[in-house]
C-alpha cells in the first residue's frame, strides 16, 4: 500500500515550470535567464534554470558536488578551456572547477547541488 504524499512534497512539472521560466526570460530585466529552486532539503538543492539562446550563466565556482540535467534545448558546459555540448535528456557531473553555462538554443536545465 502506498503512503500519502506530504503536502510539501509535490512532484514538479518540469514542462510547465520550464515554459513559465522561459517566458519570464523575455522580460527586459531578466537578462535572458530565470530560475526557481524546486527542492531545498538539508544538504540538497534542485533548481530549474531557463536560458534563452545566446545567453549564459557567467563563470562561477563549483559546489562540492552537483549535476546538470538538460530538460530541453542544447547548452555548452564550459570549464578550463573545454566545452561539453549537452542536449535533451543528458546528465553530467559539474566539474570541480570554475565553469559557465552557455545556451546554444532556448534551454531548460535542472541543477542539483549537494552542499554541507
Amino acid at each position: 500500500m502506498s503512503q500519502p504524499v506530504d503536502d510539501d512534497r509535490k512532484p514538479v512539472d518540469l514542462a510547465a515550470l520550464g515554459a513559465t521560466l522561459l517566458a519570464a526570460t523575455e522580460e527586459d530585466h531578466a537578462g535572458g535567464r530565470a530560475a526557481k529552486t524546486v527542492l531545498h532539503e538539508p544538504g540538497l538543492r534542485a533548481t530549474v534554470i531557463a536560458l534563452r539562446a545566446g545567453h549564459e550563466l557567467a563563470e562561477h565556482d563549483a559546489p562540492p558536488a552537483a549535476t546538470l540535467y538538460v530538460h530541453t534545448g542544447q547548452v555548452q558546459l564550459r570549464s578550463d578551456g573545454r566545452e561539453q555540448a549537452l542536449t535533451v535528456g543528458q546528465l553530467i557531473a559539474i566539474p570541480h572547477e570554475r565553469h559557465s553555462l552557455f545556451a546554444d538554443t532556448d534551454a531548460v536545465v535542472v541543477l542539483t547541488v549537494r552542499y554541507e
